[in-house]
């Protein structure tokens, strides 16, 4: 199951194909994160938008994971709006005491 809960035909093909991936990360964590903002967020992106959103999901999901929970500094690079739009649907991750970062 992948949690796509929209359907894909009323999307252009580079959208379908950011939907999807972002369904289909390595972690489910990013599933959530990245399947969930899409989903919501992709019909309204615009092209500069979605190459941006692109180059992020290009980079590896145990740094994003670790960008978006604040336990590794954010990158100058990606400290943008829509970073901070994708941050914003973090699911409460159920962390131990002792491994809860700061920022949470």
């Amino acid at each position: 199951m992948t949690g796509i809960t929209r359907t894909s035909a009323d999307l252009d093909p580079r959208r379908r194909r950011i939907l999807f991936r972002a369904w289909h990360r390595g972690i489910r964590e990013m599933d959530l994160i990245l399947g969930t903002f899409a989903e919501t967020e992709l019909p309204t992106l615009d092209e500069a938008e979605l190459d941006e959103l692109e180059r992020i999901m290009a980079e590896e999901d145990n740094d994003l994971v670790k960008w978006i929970t604040g336990e590794k500094p954010l990158p100058e690079v990606f400290d943008t709006a829509l970073f901070a739009r994708i941050a914003a649907y973090k699911p409460d991750f159920p962390y131990p005491d002792h491994e809860k970062p700061e920022a949470l």
